[in-house]
């Protein structure tokens, strides 16, 4: 852990210390993020090294097959990845006050006016696998948006981790207390952190579906995350072609292990009749093609595992469909919620794509790799929803929010209703009154 305390003061000191980021002034918040992302590229170095000895370590791990090479690529960071993590944080540092903002306000009668405003969770968990880029993304998120925050990463970066959590908290003094922020680095700590459920408002998993299922299965604390990232990208026989292969290489090899790559090629029947999925297929070199496994003879493709099939490197199973209705009925009974898309130029379908498939991002003519927060401009996420609860999509700060109720009044009371001298006259008010 980052100091001696155990888990559960640990929890209650980044509780304390998101009261004592709340009680500061907004731009004083907002400083506290720029000295962060200020501190990030002025000691780069610092943090580069120490990612180079993780980076040493986890390629011998490739080699004696203890580690997945795809967790590998997800553990590399250089100093342009960190300028890019501190133009993130500066964007979120710029961004309207997120805490205390009005999205409803009404007067319940005379003299007594009821607003909801906008608060912070609390305390979060958030646990992530390899990818020491996601410690500053989340971490300035729950700054944002006035939470504690409990960071977990991998083993394989433990080195990482440590160097920009140092940077991150030695960057919040002097007025934001570094316990505002804690890192743990091992599974026992979170056994005991999963068991807080008193003191931890939610808990973020960022990995594999097996940690994610684990984690489901050992708290009582509310879950917030997606088990799979099976991505799909719908070929109509509107397509443009030279679009299309664009599109689909772009989402497969631009970061093959995201979670947002694409993992299933959906293929209008048509374009297999008439030569155009050869020509498709023949541009996407570098990429291991397999086909659904029942039409793996007709493609002349190896067989895909199964039709749920989250590869996670620079693979693509095929499926041949009828229609655009086989197509979204194939991503509701084997996708995993998280993003699709429709290549096509024909208004009609791609509205129709939009409107029915069922998952946290759906676009037309655009790669799966749109589906991040710092490109939907929410600065960086803390990671990606496939919960019909809460947030969904990418998570940033407005997900790491809640809201309360603030009555104001002039002495009432609820025998005054009951004895006749006032009564309720709902009426809804302009929101920045």
């Amino acid at each position: 852990m980052t100091e001696s305390a155990d888990p559960r003061s640990l929890a209650l000191a980044a509780r304390r210390g998101a009261r004592s980021l709340a009680a500061l002034s907004s731009e004083a918040r907002a400083s506290a993020l720029r000295r962060v992302a200020d501190a990030l590229v002025a000691r780069s170095s610092e943090i580069c090294e120490a990612n180079a000895l993780d980076v040493a370590d986890g390629e011998r791990a490739v080699a004696a097959g203890s580690l997945a090479p795809a967790l590998l690529a997800r553990l590399r960071i250089d100093e342009a990845r960190l300028r890019s993590l501190a133009e993130g944080i500066r964007t979120l540092a710029d961004m309207p006050e997120p805490v205390g903002r009005t999205v409803a306000r009404r007067a319940l009668g005379e003299g007594l006016e009821l607003r909801q405003v906008t608060s912070p969770l609390g305390v979060l968990l958030i646990i992530f696998e390899a990818r020491p880029d996601a410690l500053p993304q989340i971490a300035s998120l729950a700054l944002r948006a006035c939470d504690g925050v409990i960071l977990k990463g991998g083993r394989e970066a433990q080195r990482s981790n440590t160097a920009i959590h140092r940077v991150i908290t030695e960057a919040l003094a002097p007025d934001v207390p570094p316990q505002t922020v804690g890192l743990v680095h091992t599974r026992a700590d979170i056994a005991e952190l999963l068991a807080l459920d008193e003191v931890i408002d939610l808990v973020i998993p960022r990995g594999s579906n097996a940690l994610v299922r684990h984690i489901q299965e050992n708290t009582r604390i509310p879950v917030l995350g997606h088990a799979d990232g099976v991505c799909h990208i719908y070929v109509d026989e509107h397509a443009d072609l030279a679009r299309a292969k664009r599109v689909v290489l772009d989402a497969k090899t631009d970061y093959p292990s995201a979670c947002n790559a694409v993992e299933t090629l959906l293929v209008h029947r048509s374009l297999h009749r008439d030569g155009r999925l050869g020509e498709l297929l023949s541009a996407l070199g570098g990429i291991r093609l397999h086909a659904s496994p029942d039409q793996a003879e007709l493609l002349g493709l190896p067989p895909a595992p199964d039709l749920h099939h989250e590869w996670g490197d620079l693979d693509l199973t095929v499926v041949l469909v009828e229609d655009l209705e086989a197509a979204i009925d194939h991503i509701h009974a084997h996708g995993s919620g998280h993003t699709e898309s429709i290549l096509t130029e024909n208004t009609d379908r791609a509205e129709a794509f939009l409107r029915r498939v069922d998952s946290a991002a759906v676009f037309h003519n655009v790669s799966t790799r749109f589906a991040d927060g710092y490109r939907f401009g929410l600065g960086a996420e803390v990671g990606v929803s496939t919960s019909r609860l809460h947030a969904r999509g990418p998570v940033g700060v407005e997900g790491l929010l809640t809201t309360r109720w603030i009555l104001r009044g002039g002495g009432h009371t609820v025998q005054d209703v009951r004895s006749g001298a006032w009564s309720f006259a709902w009426k809804e008010l302009p929101l920045g009154g």
